[in-house]
């Protein structure tokens, strides 16, 4: 039998991973377990980054932290903090993928649910994925939603205890 006590989803605010916490949600709710939704903030480079923001890089990282603090609780509704005890967290890491897997491997995590923007090989070779390195390094088992996929659909318990 499959438990999922703990679903974490991993987000960078963009449009898949709205599709990744939907199915974050409802694996949740499925099996009555809590979610955890993780951003990891990009440690900001001193030396580059004091040449754009002259008051410092201290205050641009707390900045960071605080808008992405308040984009988490903007995606969580009252149902999550209340029926999936819904727990935001705010990462600051050089490597997002290392820190999602470390994430998941304090919290124990059941599964992890991310999304990816699906560039193509180009994109990729150059830019990386950060869903690819957390799949080839995660404890638990990677739930990568693609961009456009299909909803997620919850059946009718009356439609499924009759076909049982």
């Amino acid at each position: 039998m499959i438990l999922l006590n703990s679903v974490l989803v991993a987000t960078d605010f963009g449009e898949t991973s709205r599709a990744a916490l939907d199915y974050g949600r409802n694996l949740a709710r499925a099996f009555g377990g809590r979610l955890q939704l993780l951003h990891v903030v990009d440690a900001v480079v001193p030396m580059s980054a004091a040449e754009f923001f002259p008051r410092g890089t201290s205050d641009l990282e707390t900045e960071l932290i605080e808008h992405a603090n308040k984009g988490l609780e903007a995606l969580l509704t009252d149902v999550d903090r209340e029926r999936l005890h819904a727990v935001p967290a705010v990462r600051v890491s050089g490597s997002v993928a290392a820190t999602i897997v470390e994430y998941a491997k304090q919290a124990h995590v059941d599964v992890i649910v991310v999304g990816t923007h699906g560039r193509g090989a180009i994109g990729h070779f150059f830019l990386g994925s950060v869903a690819e390195q957390v799949a080839r390094t995660a404890p638990c088992p990677v739930l990568v939603v693609r961009p456009n996929e299909h909803e997620f659909i919850v059946p009718d318990p009356v439609g499924v205890s009759a076909r049982i």
